[in-house]
């Protein structure tokens, strides 16, 4: 019987290229890729939480080569921010994450377990965030107008951050939805413009707008963005319980009460002093007389 001895060096060697391989060989595949944009901002995220293992991203515009990002090479973060890595905002792009070792460590495998995300393109999926508006009636109480603020992208150019009205140009809209203030019944109207002059209100009546960015050339469920936040014109014939809530119309009627109180107590203090000054004035006259 021939016996096989090998160094104890080579012996260690051999161990861990087995356990290597074997670790390489169970890396999980990456689940739930998915894209998330707003305004341009844009991550592919995944599951699970790598523990003895990492992941590196591939990705590329449908068509052309593959890129990596230096920031999610053998990562094990579940996130990759891929803003400035999809330059072509008209092109459609996938992604690759791969399962791969954790950084400095080395395998014998050449492809590892890859999960390939859906397909996506910027200009007609990322979601468009709530705009600002300042809201402003005219004088006569016969005009109300919006003047809404383009939300910021996560997009620069010439060092200057690009705003959507930069990217959509004519084709971005505003949908106004108003409503009389307290009513359920709605109205909207779409402008093309910023500045947004509503005329048809009641002259008087206090009306809460809402506005979102409207892209007409988009598939339907991508058109609308996030809607903005709630803002009412004043009412001029509210009265004082609809203008204060029932707490602040009771603390102001108590202050008021507190302060009438304040004012008759001192009063009456002042009274009683200046009265018994009187009194003994009166009980010294004939004494000084004397």
């Amino acid at each position: 019987m021939v016996s096989i001895r090998l160094p104890a060096a080579a012996a260690a060697l051999f161990v861990i290229s087995l356990l290597t391989h074997s670790a390489s060989a169970s890396y999980p595949r990456a689940q739930n890729v998915t894209w998330k944009s707003t305004n341009f901002k844009t991550f592919l995220t995944w599951e699970p939480k790598p523990s003895d293992y990492s992941y590196t991203v591939d990705f590329s515009a449908i068509g052309r080569n593959q890129q990596n990002n230096p920031h999610c090479i053998r990562s094990t973060a579940t996130v990759c921010d891929l803003s400035a890595s999809l330059v072509d905002l008209n092109a459609c792009y996938m992604a690759d994450v791969l399962s791969t070792p954790l950084l400095g460590e080395t395998t014998d495998l050449t492809e590892f377990p890859n999960t390939a995300s859906p397909r996506f393109c910027p200009y007609k999926d990322t979601e468009i965030g709530r705009p600002d508006f300042k809201l402003q009636v005219s004088e006569d109480k016969k005009k109300t107008t919006l003047y809404v603020s383009d939300p910021l992208t996560a997009i620069f150019k010439d060092g200057h951050q690009q705003t959507i009205r930069d990217i959509f140009s004519d084709q971005l809209q505003y949908k106004v939805t108003y409503r009389r203030n307290k009513s359920t019944g709605k109205k909207v109207s779409i402008s093309k413009s910023n500045v947004i002059e509503l005329t048809d209100l009641d002259r008087g009546e206090s009306y809460c707008f809402n506005v979102q960015a409207y892209i007409p050339s988009r598939d339907t469920d991508k058109q609308l963005g996030e809607m903005s936040q709630t803002q009412c014109s004043n009412d001029d014939s509210q009265s004082i319980f609809e203008v204060y809530s029932i707490g602040v119309i009771a603390a102001a009627i108590f202050l008021i009460l507190l302060l009438i109180g304040f004012i008759i107590a001192i009063t009456v203090v002042c009274w009683n002093r200046r009265k018994k000054a009187l009194q003994k004035e009166k009980e010294e006259v004939p004494l000084n007389r004397v």
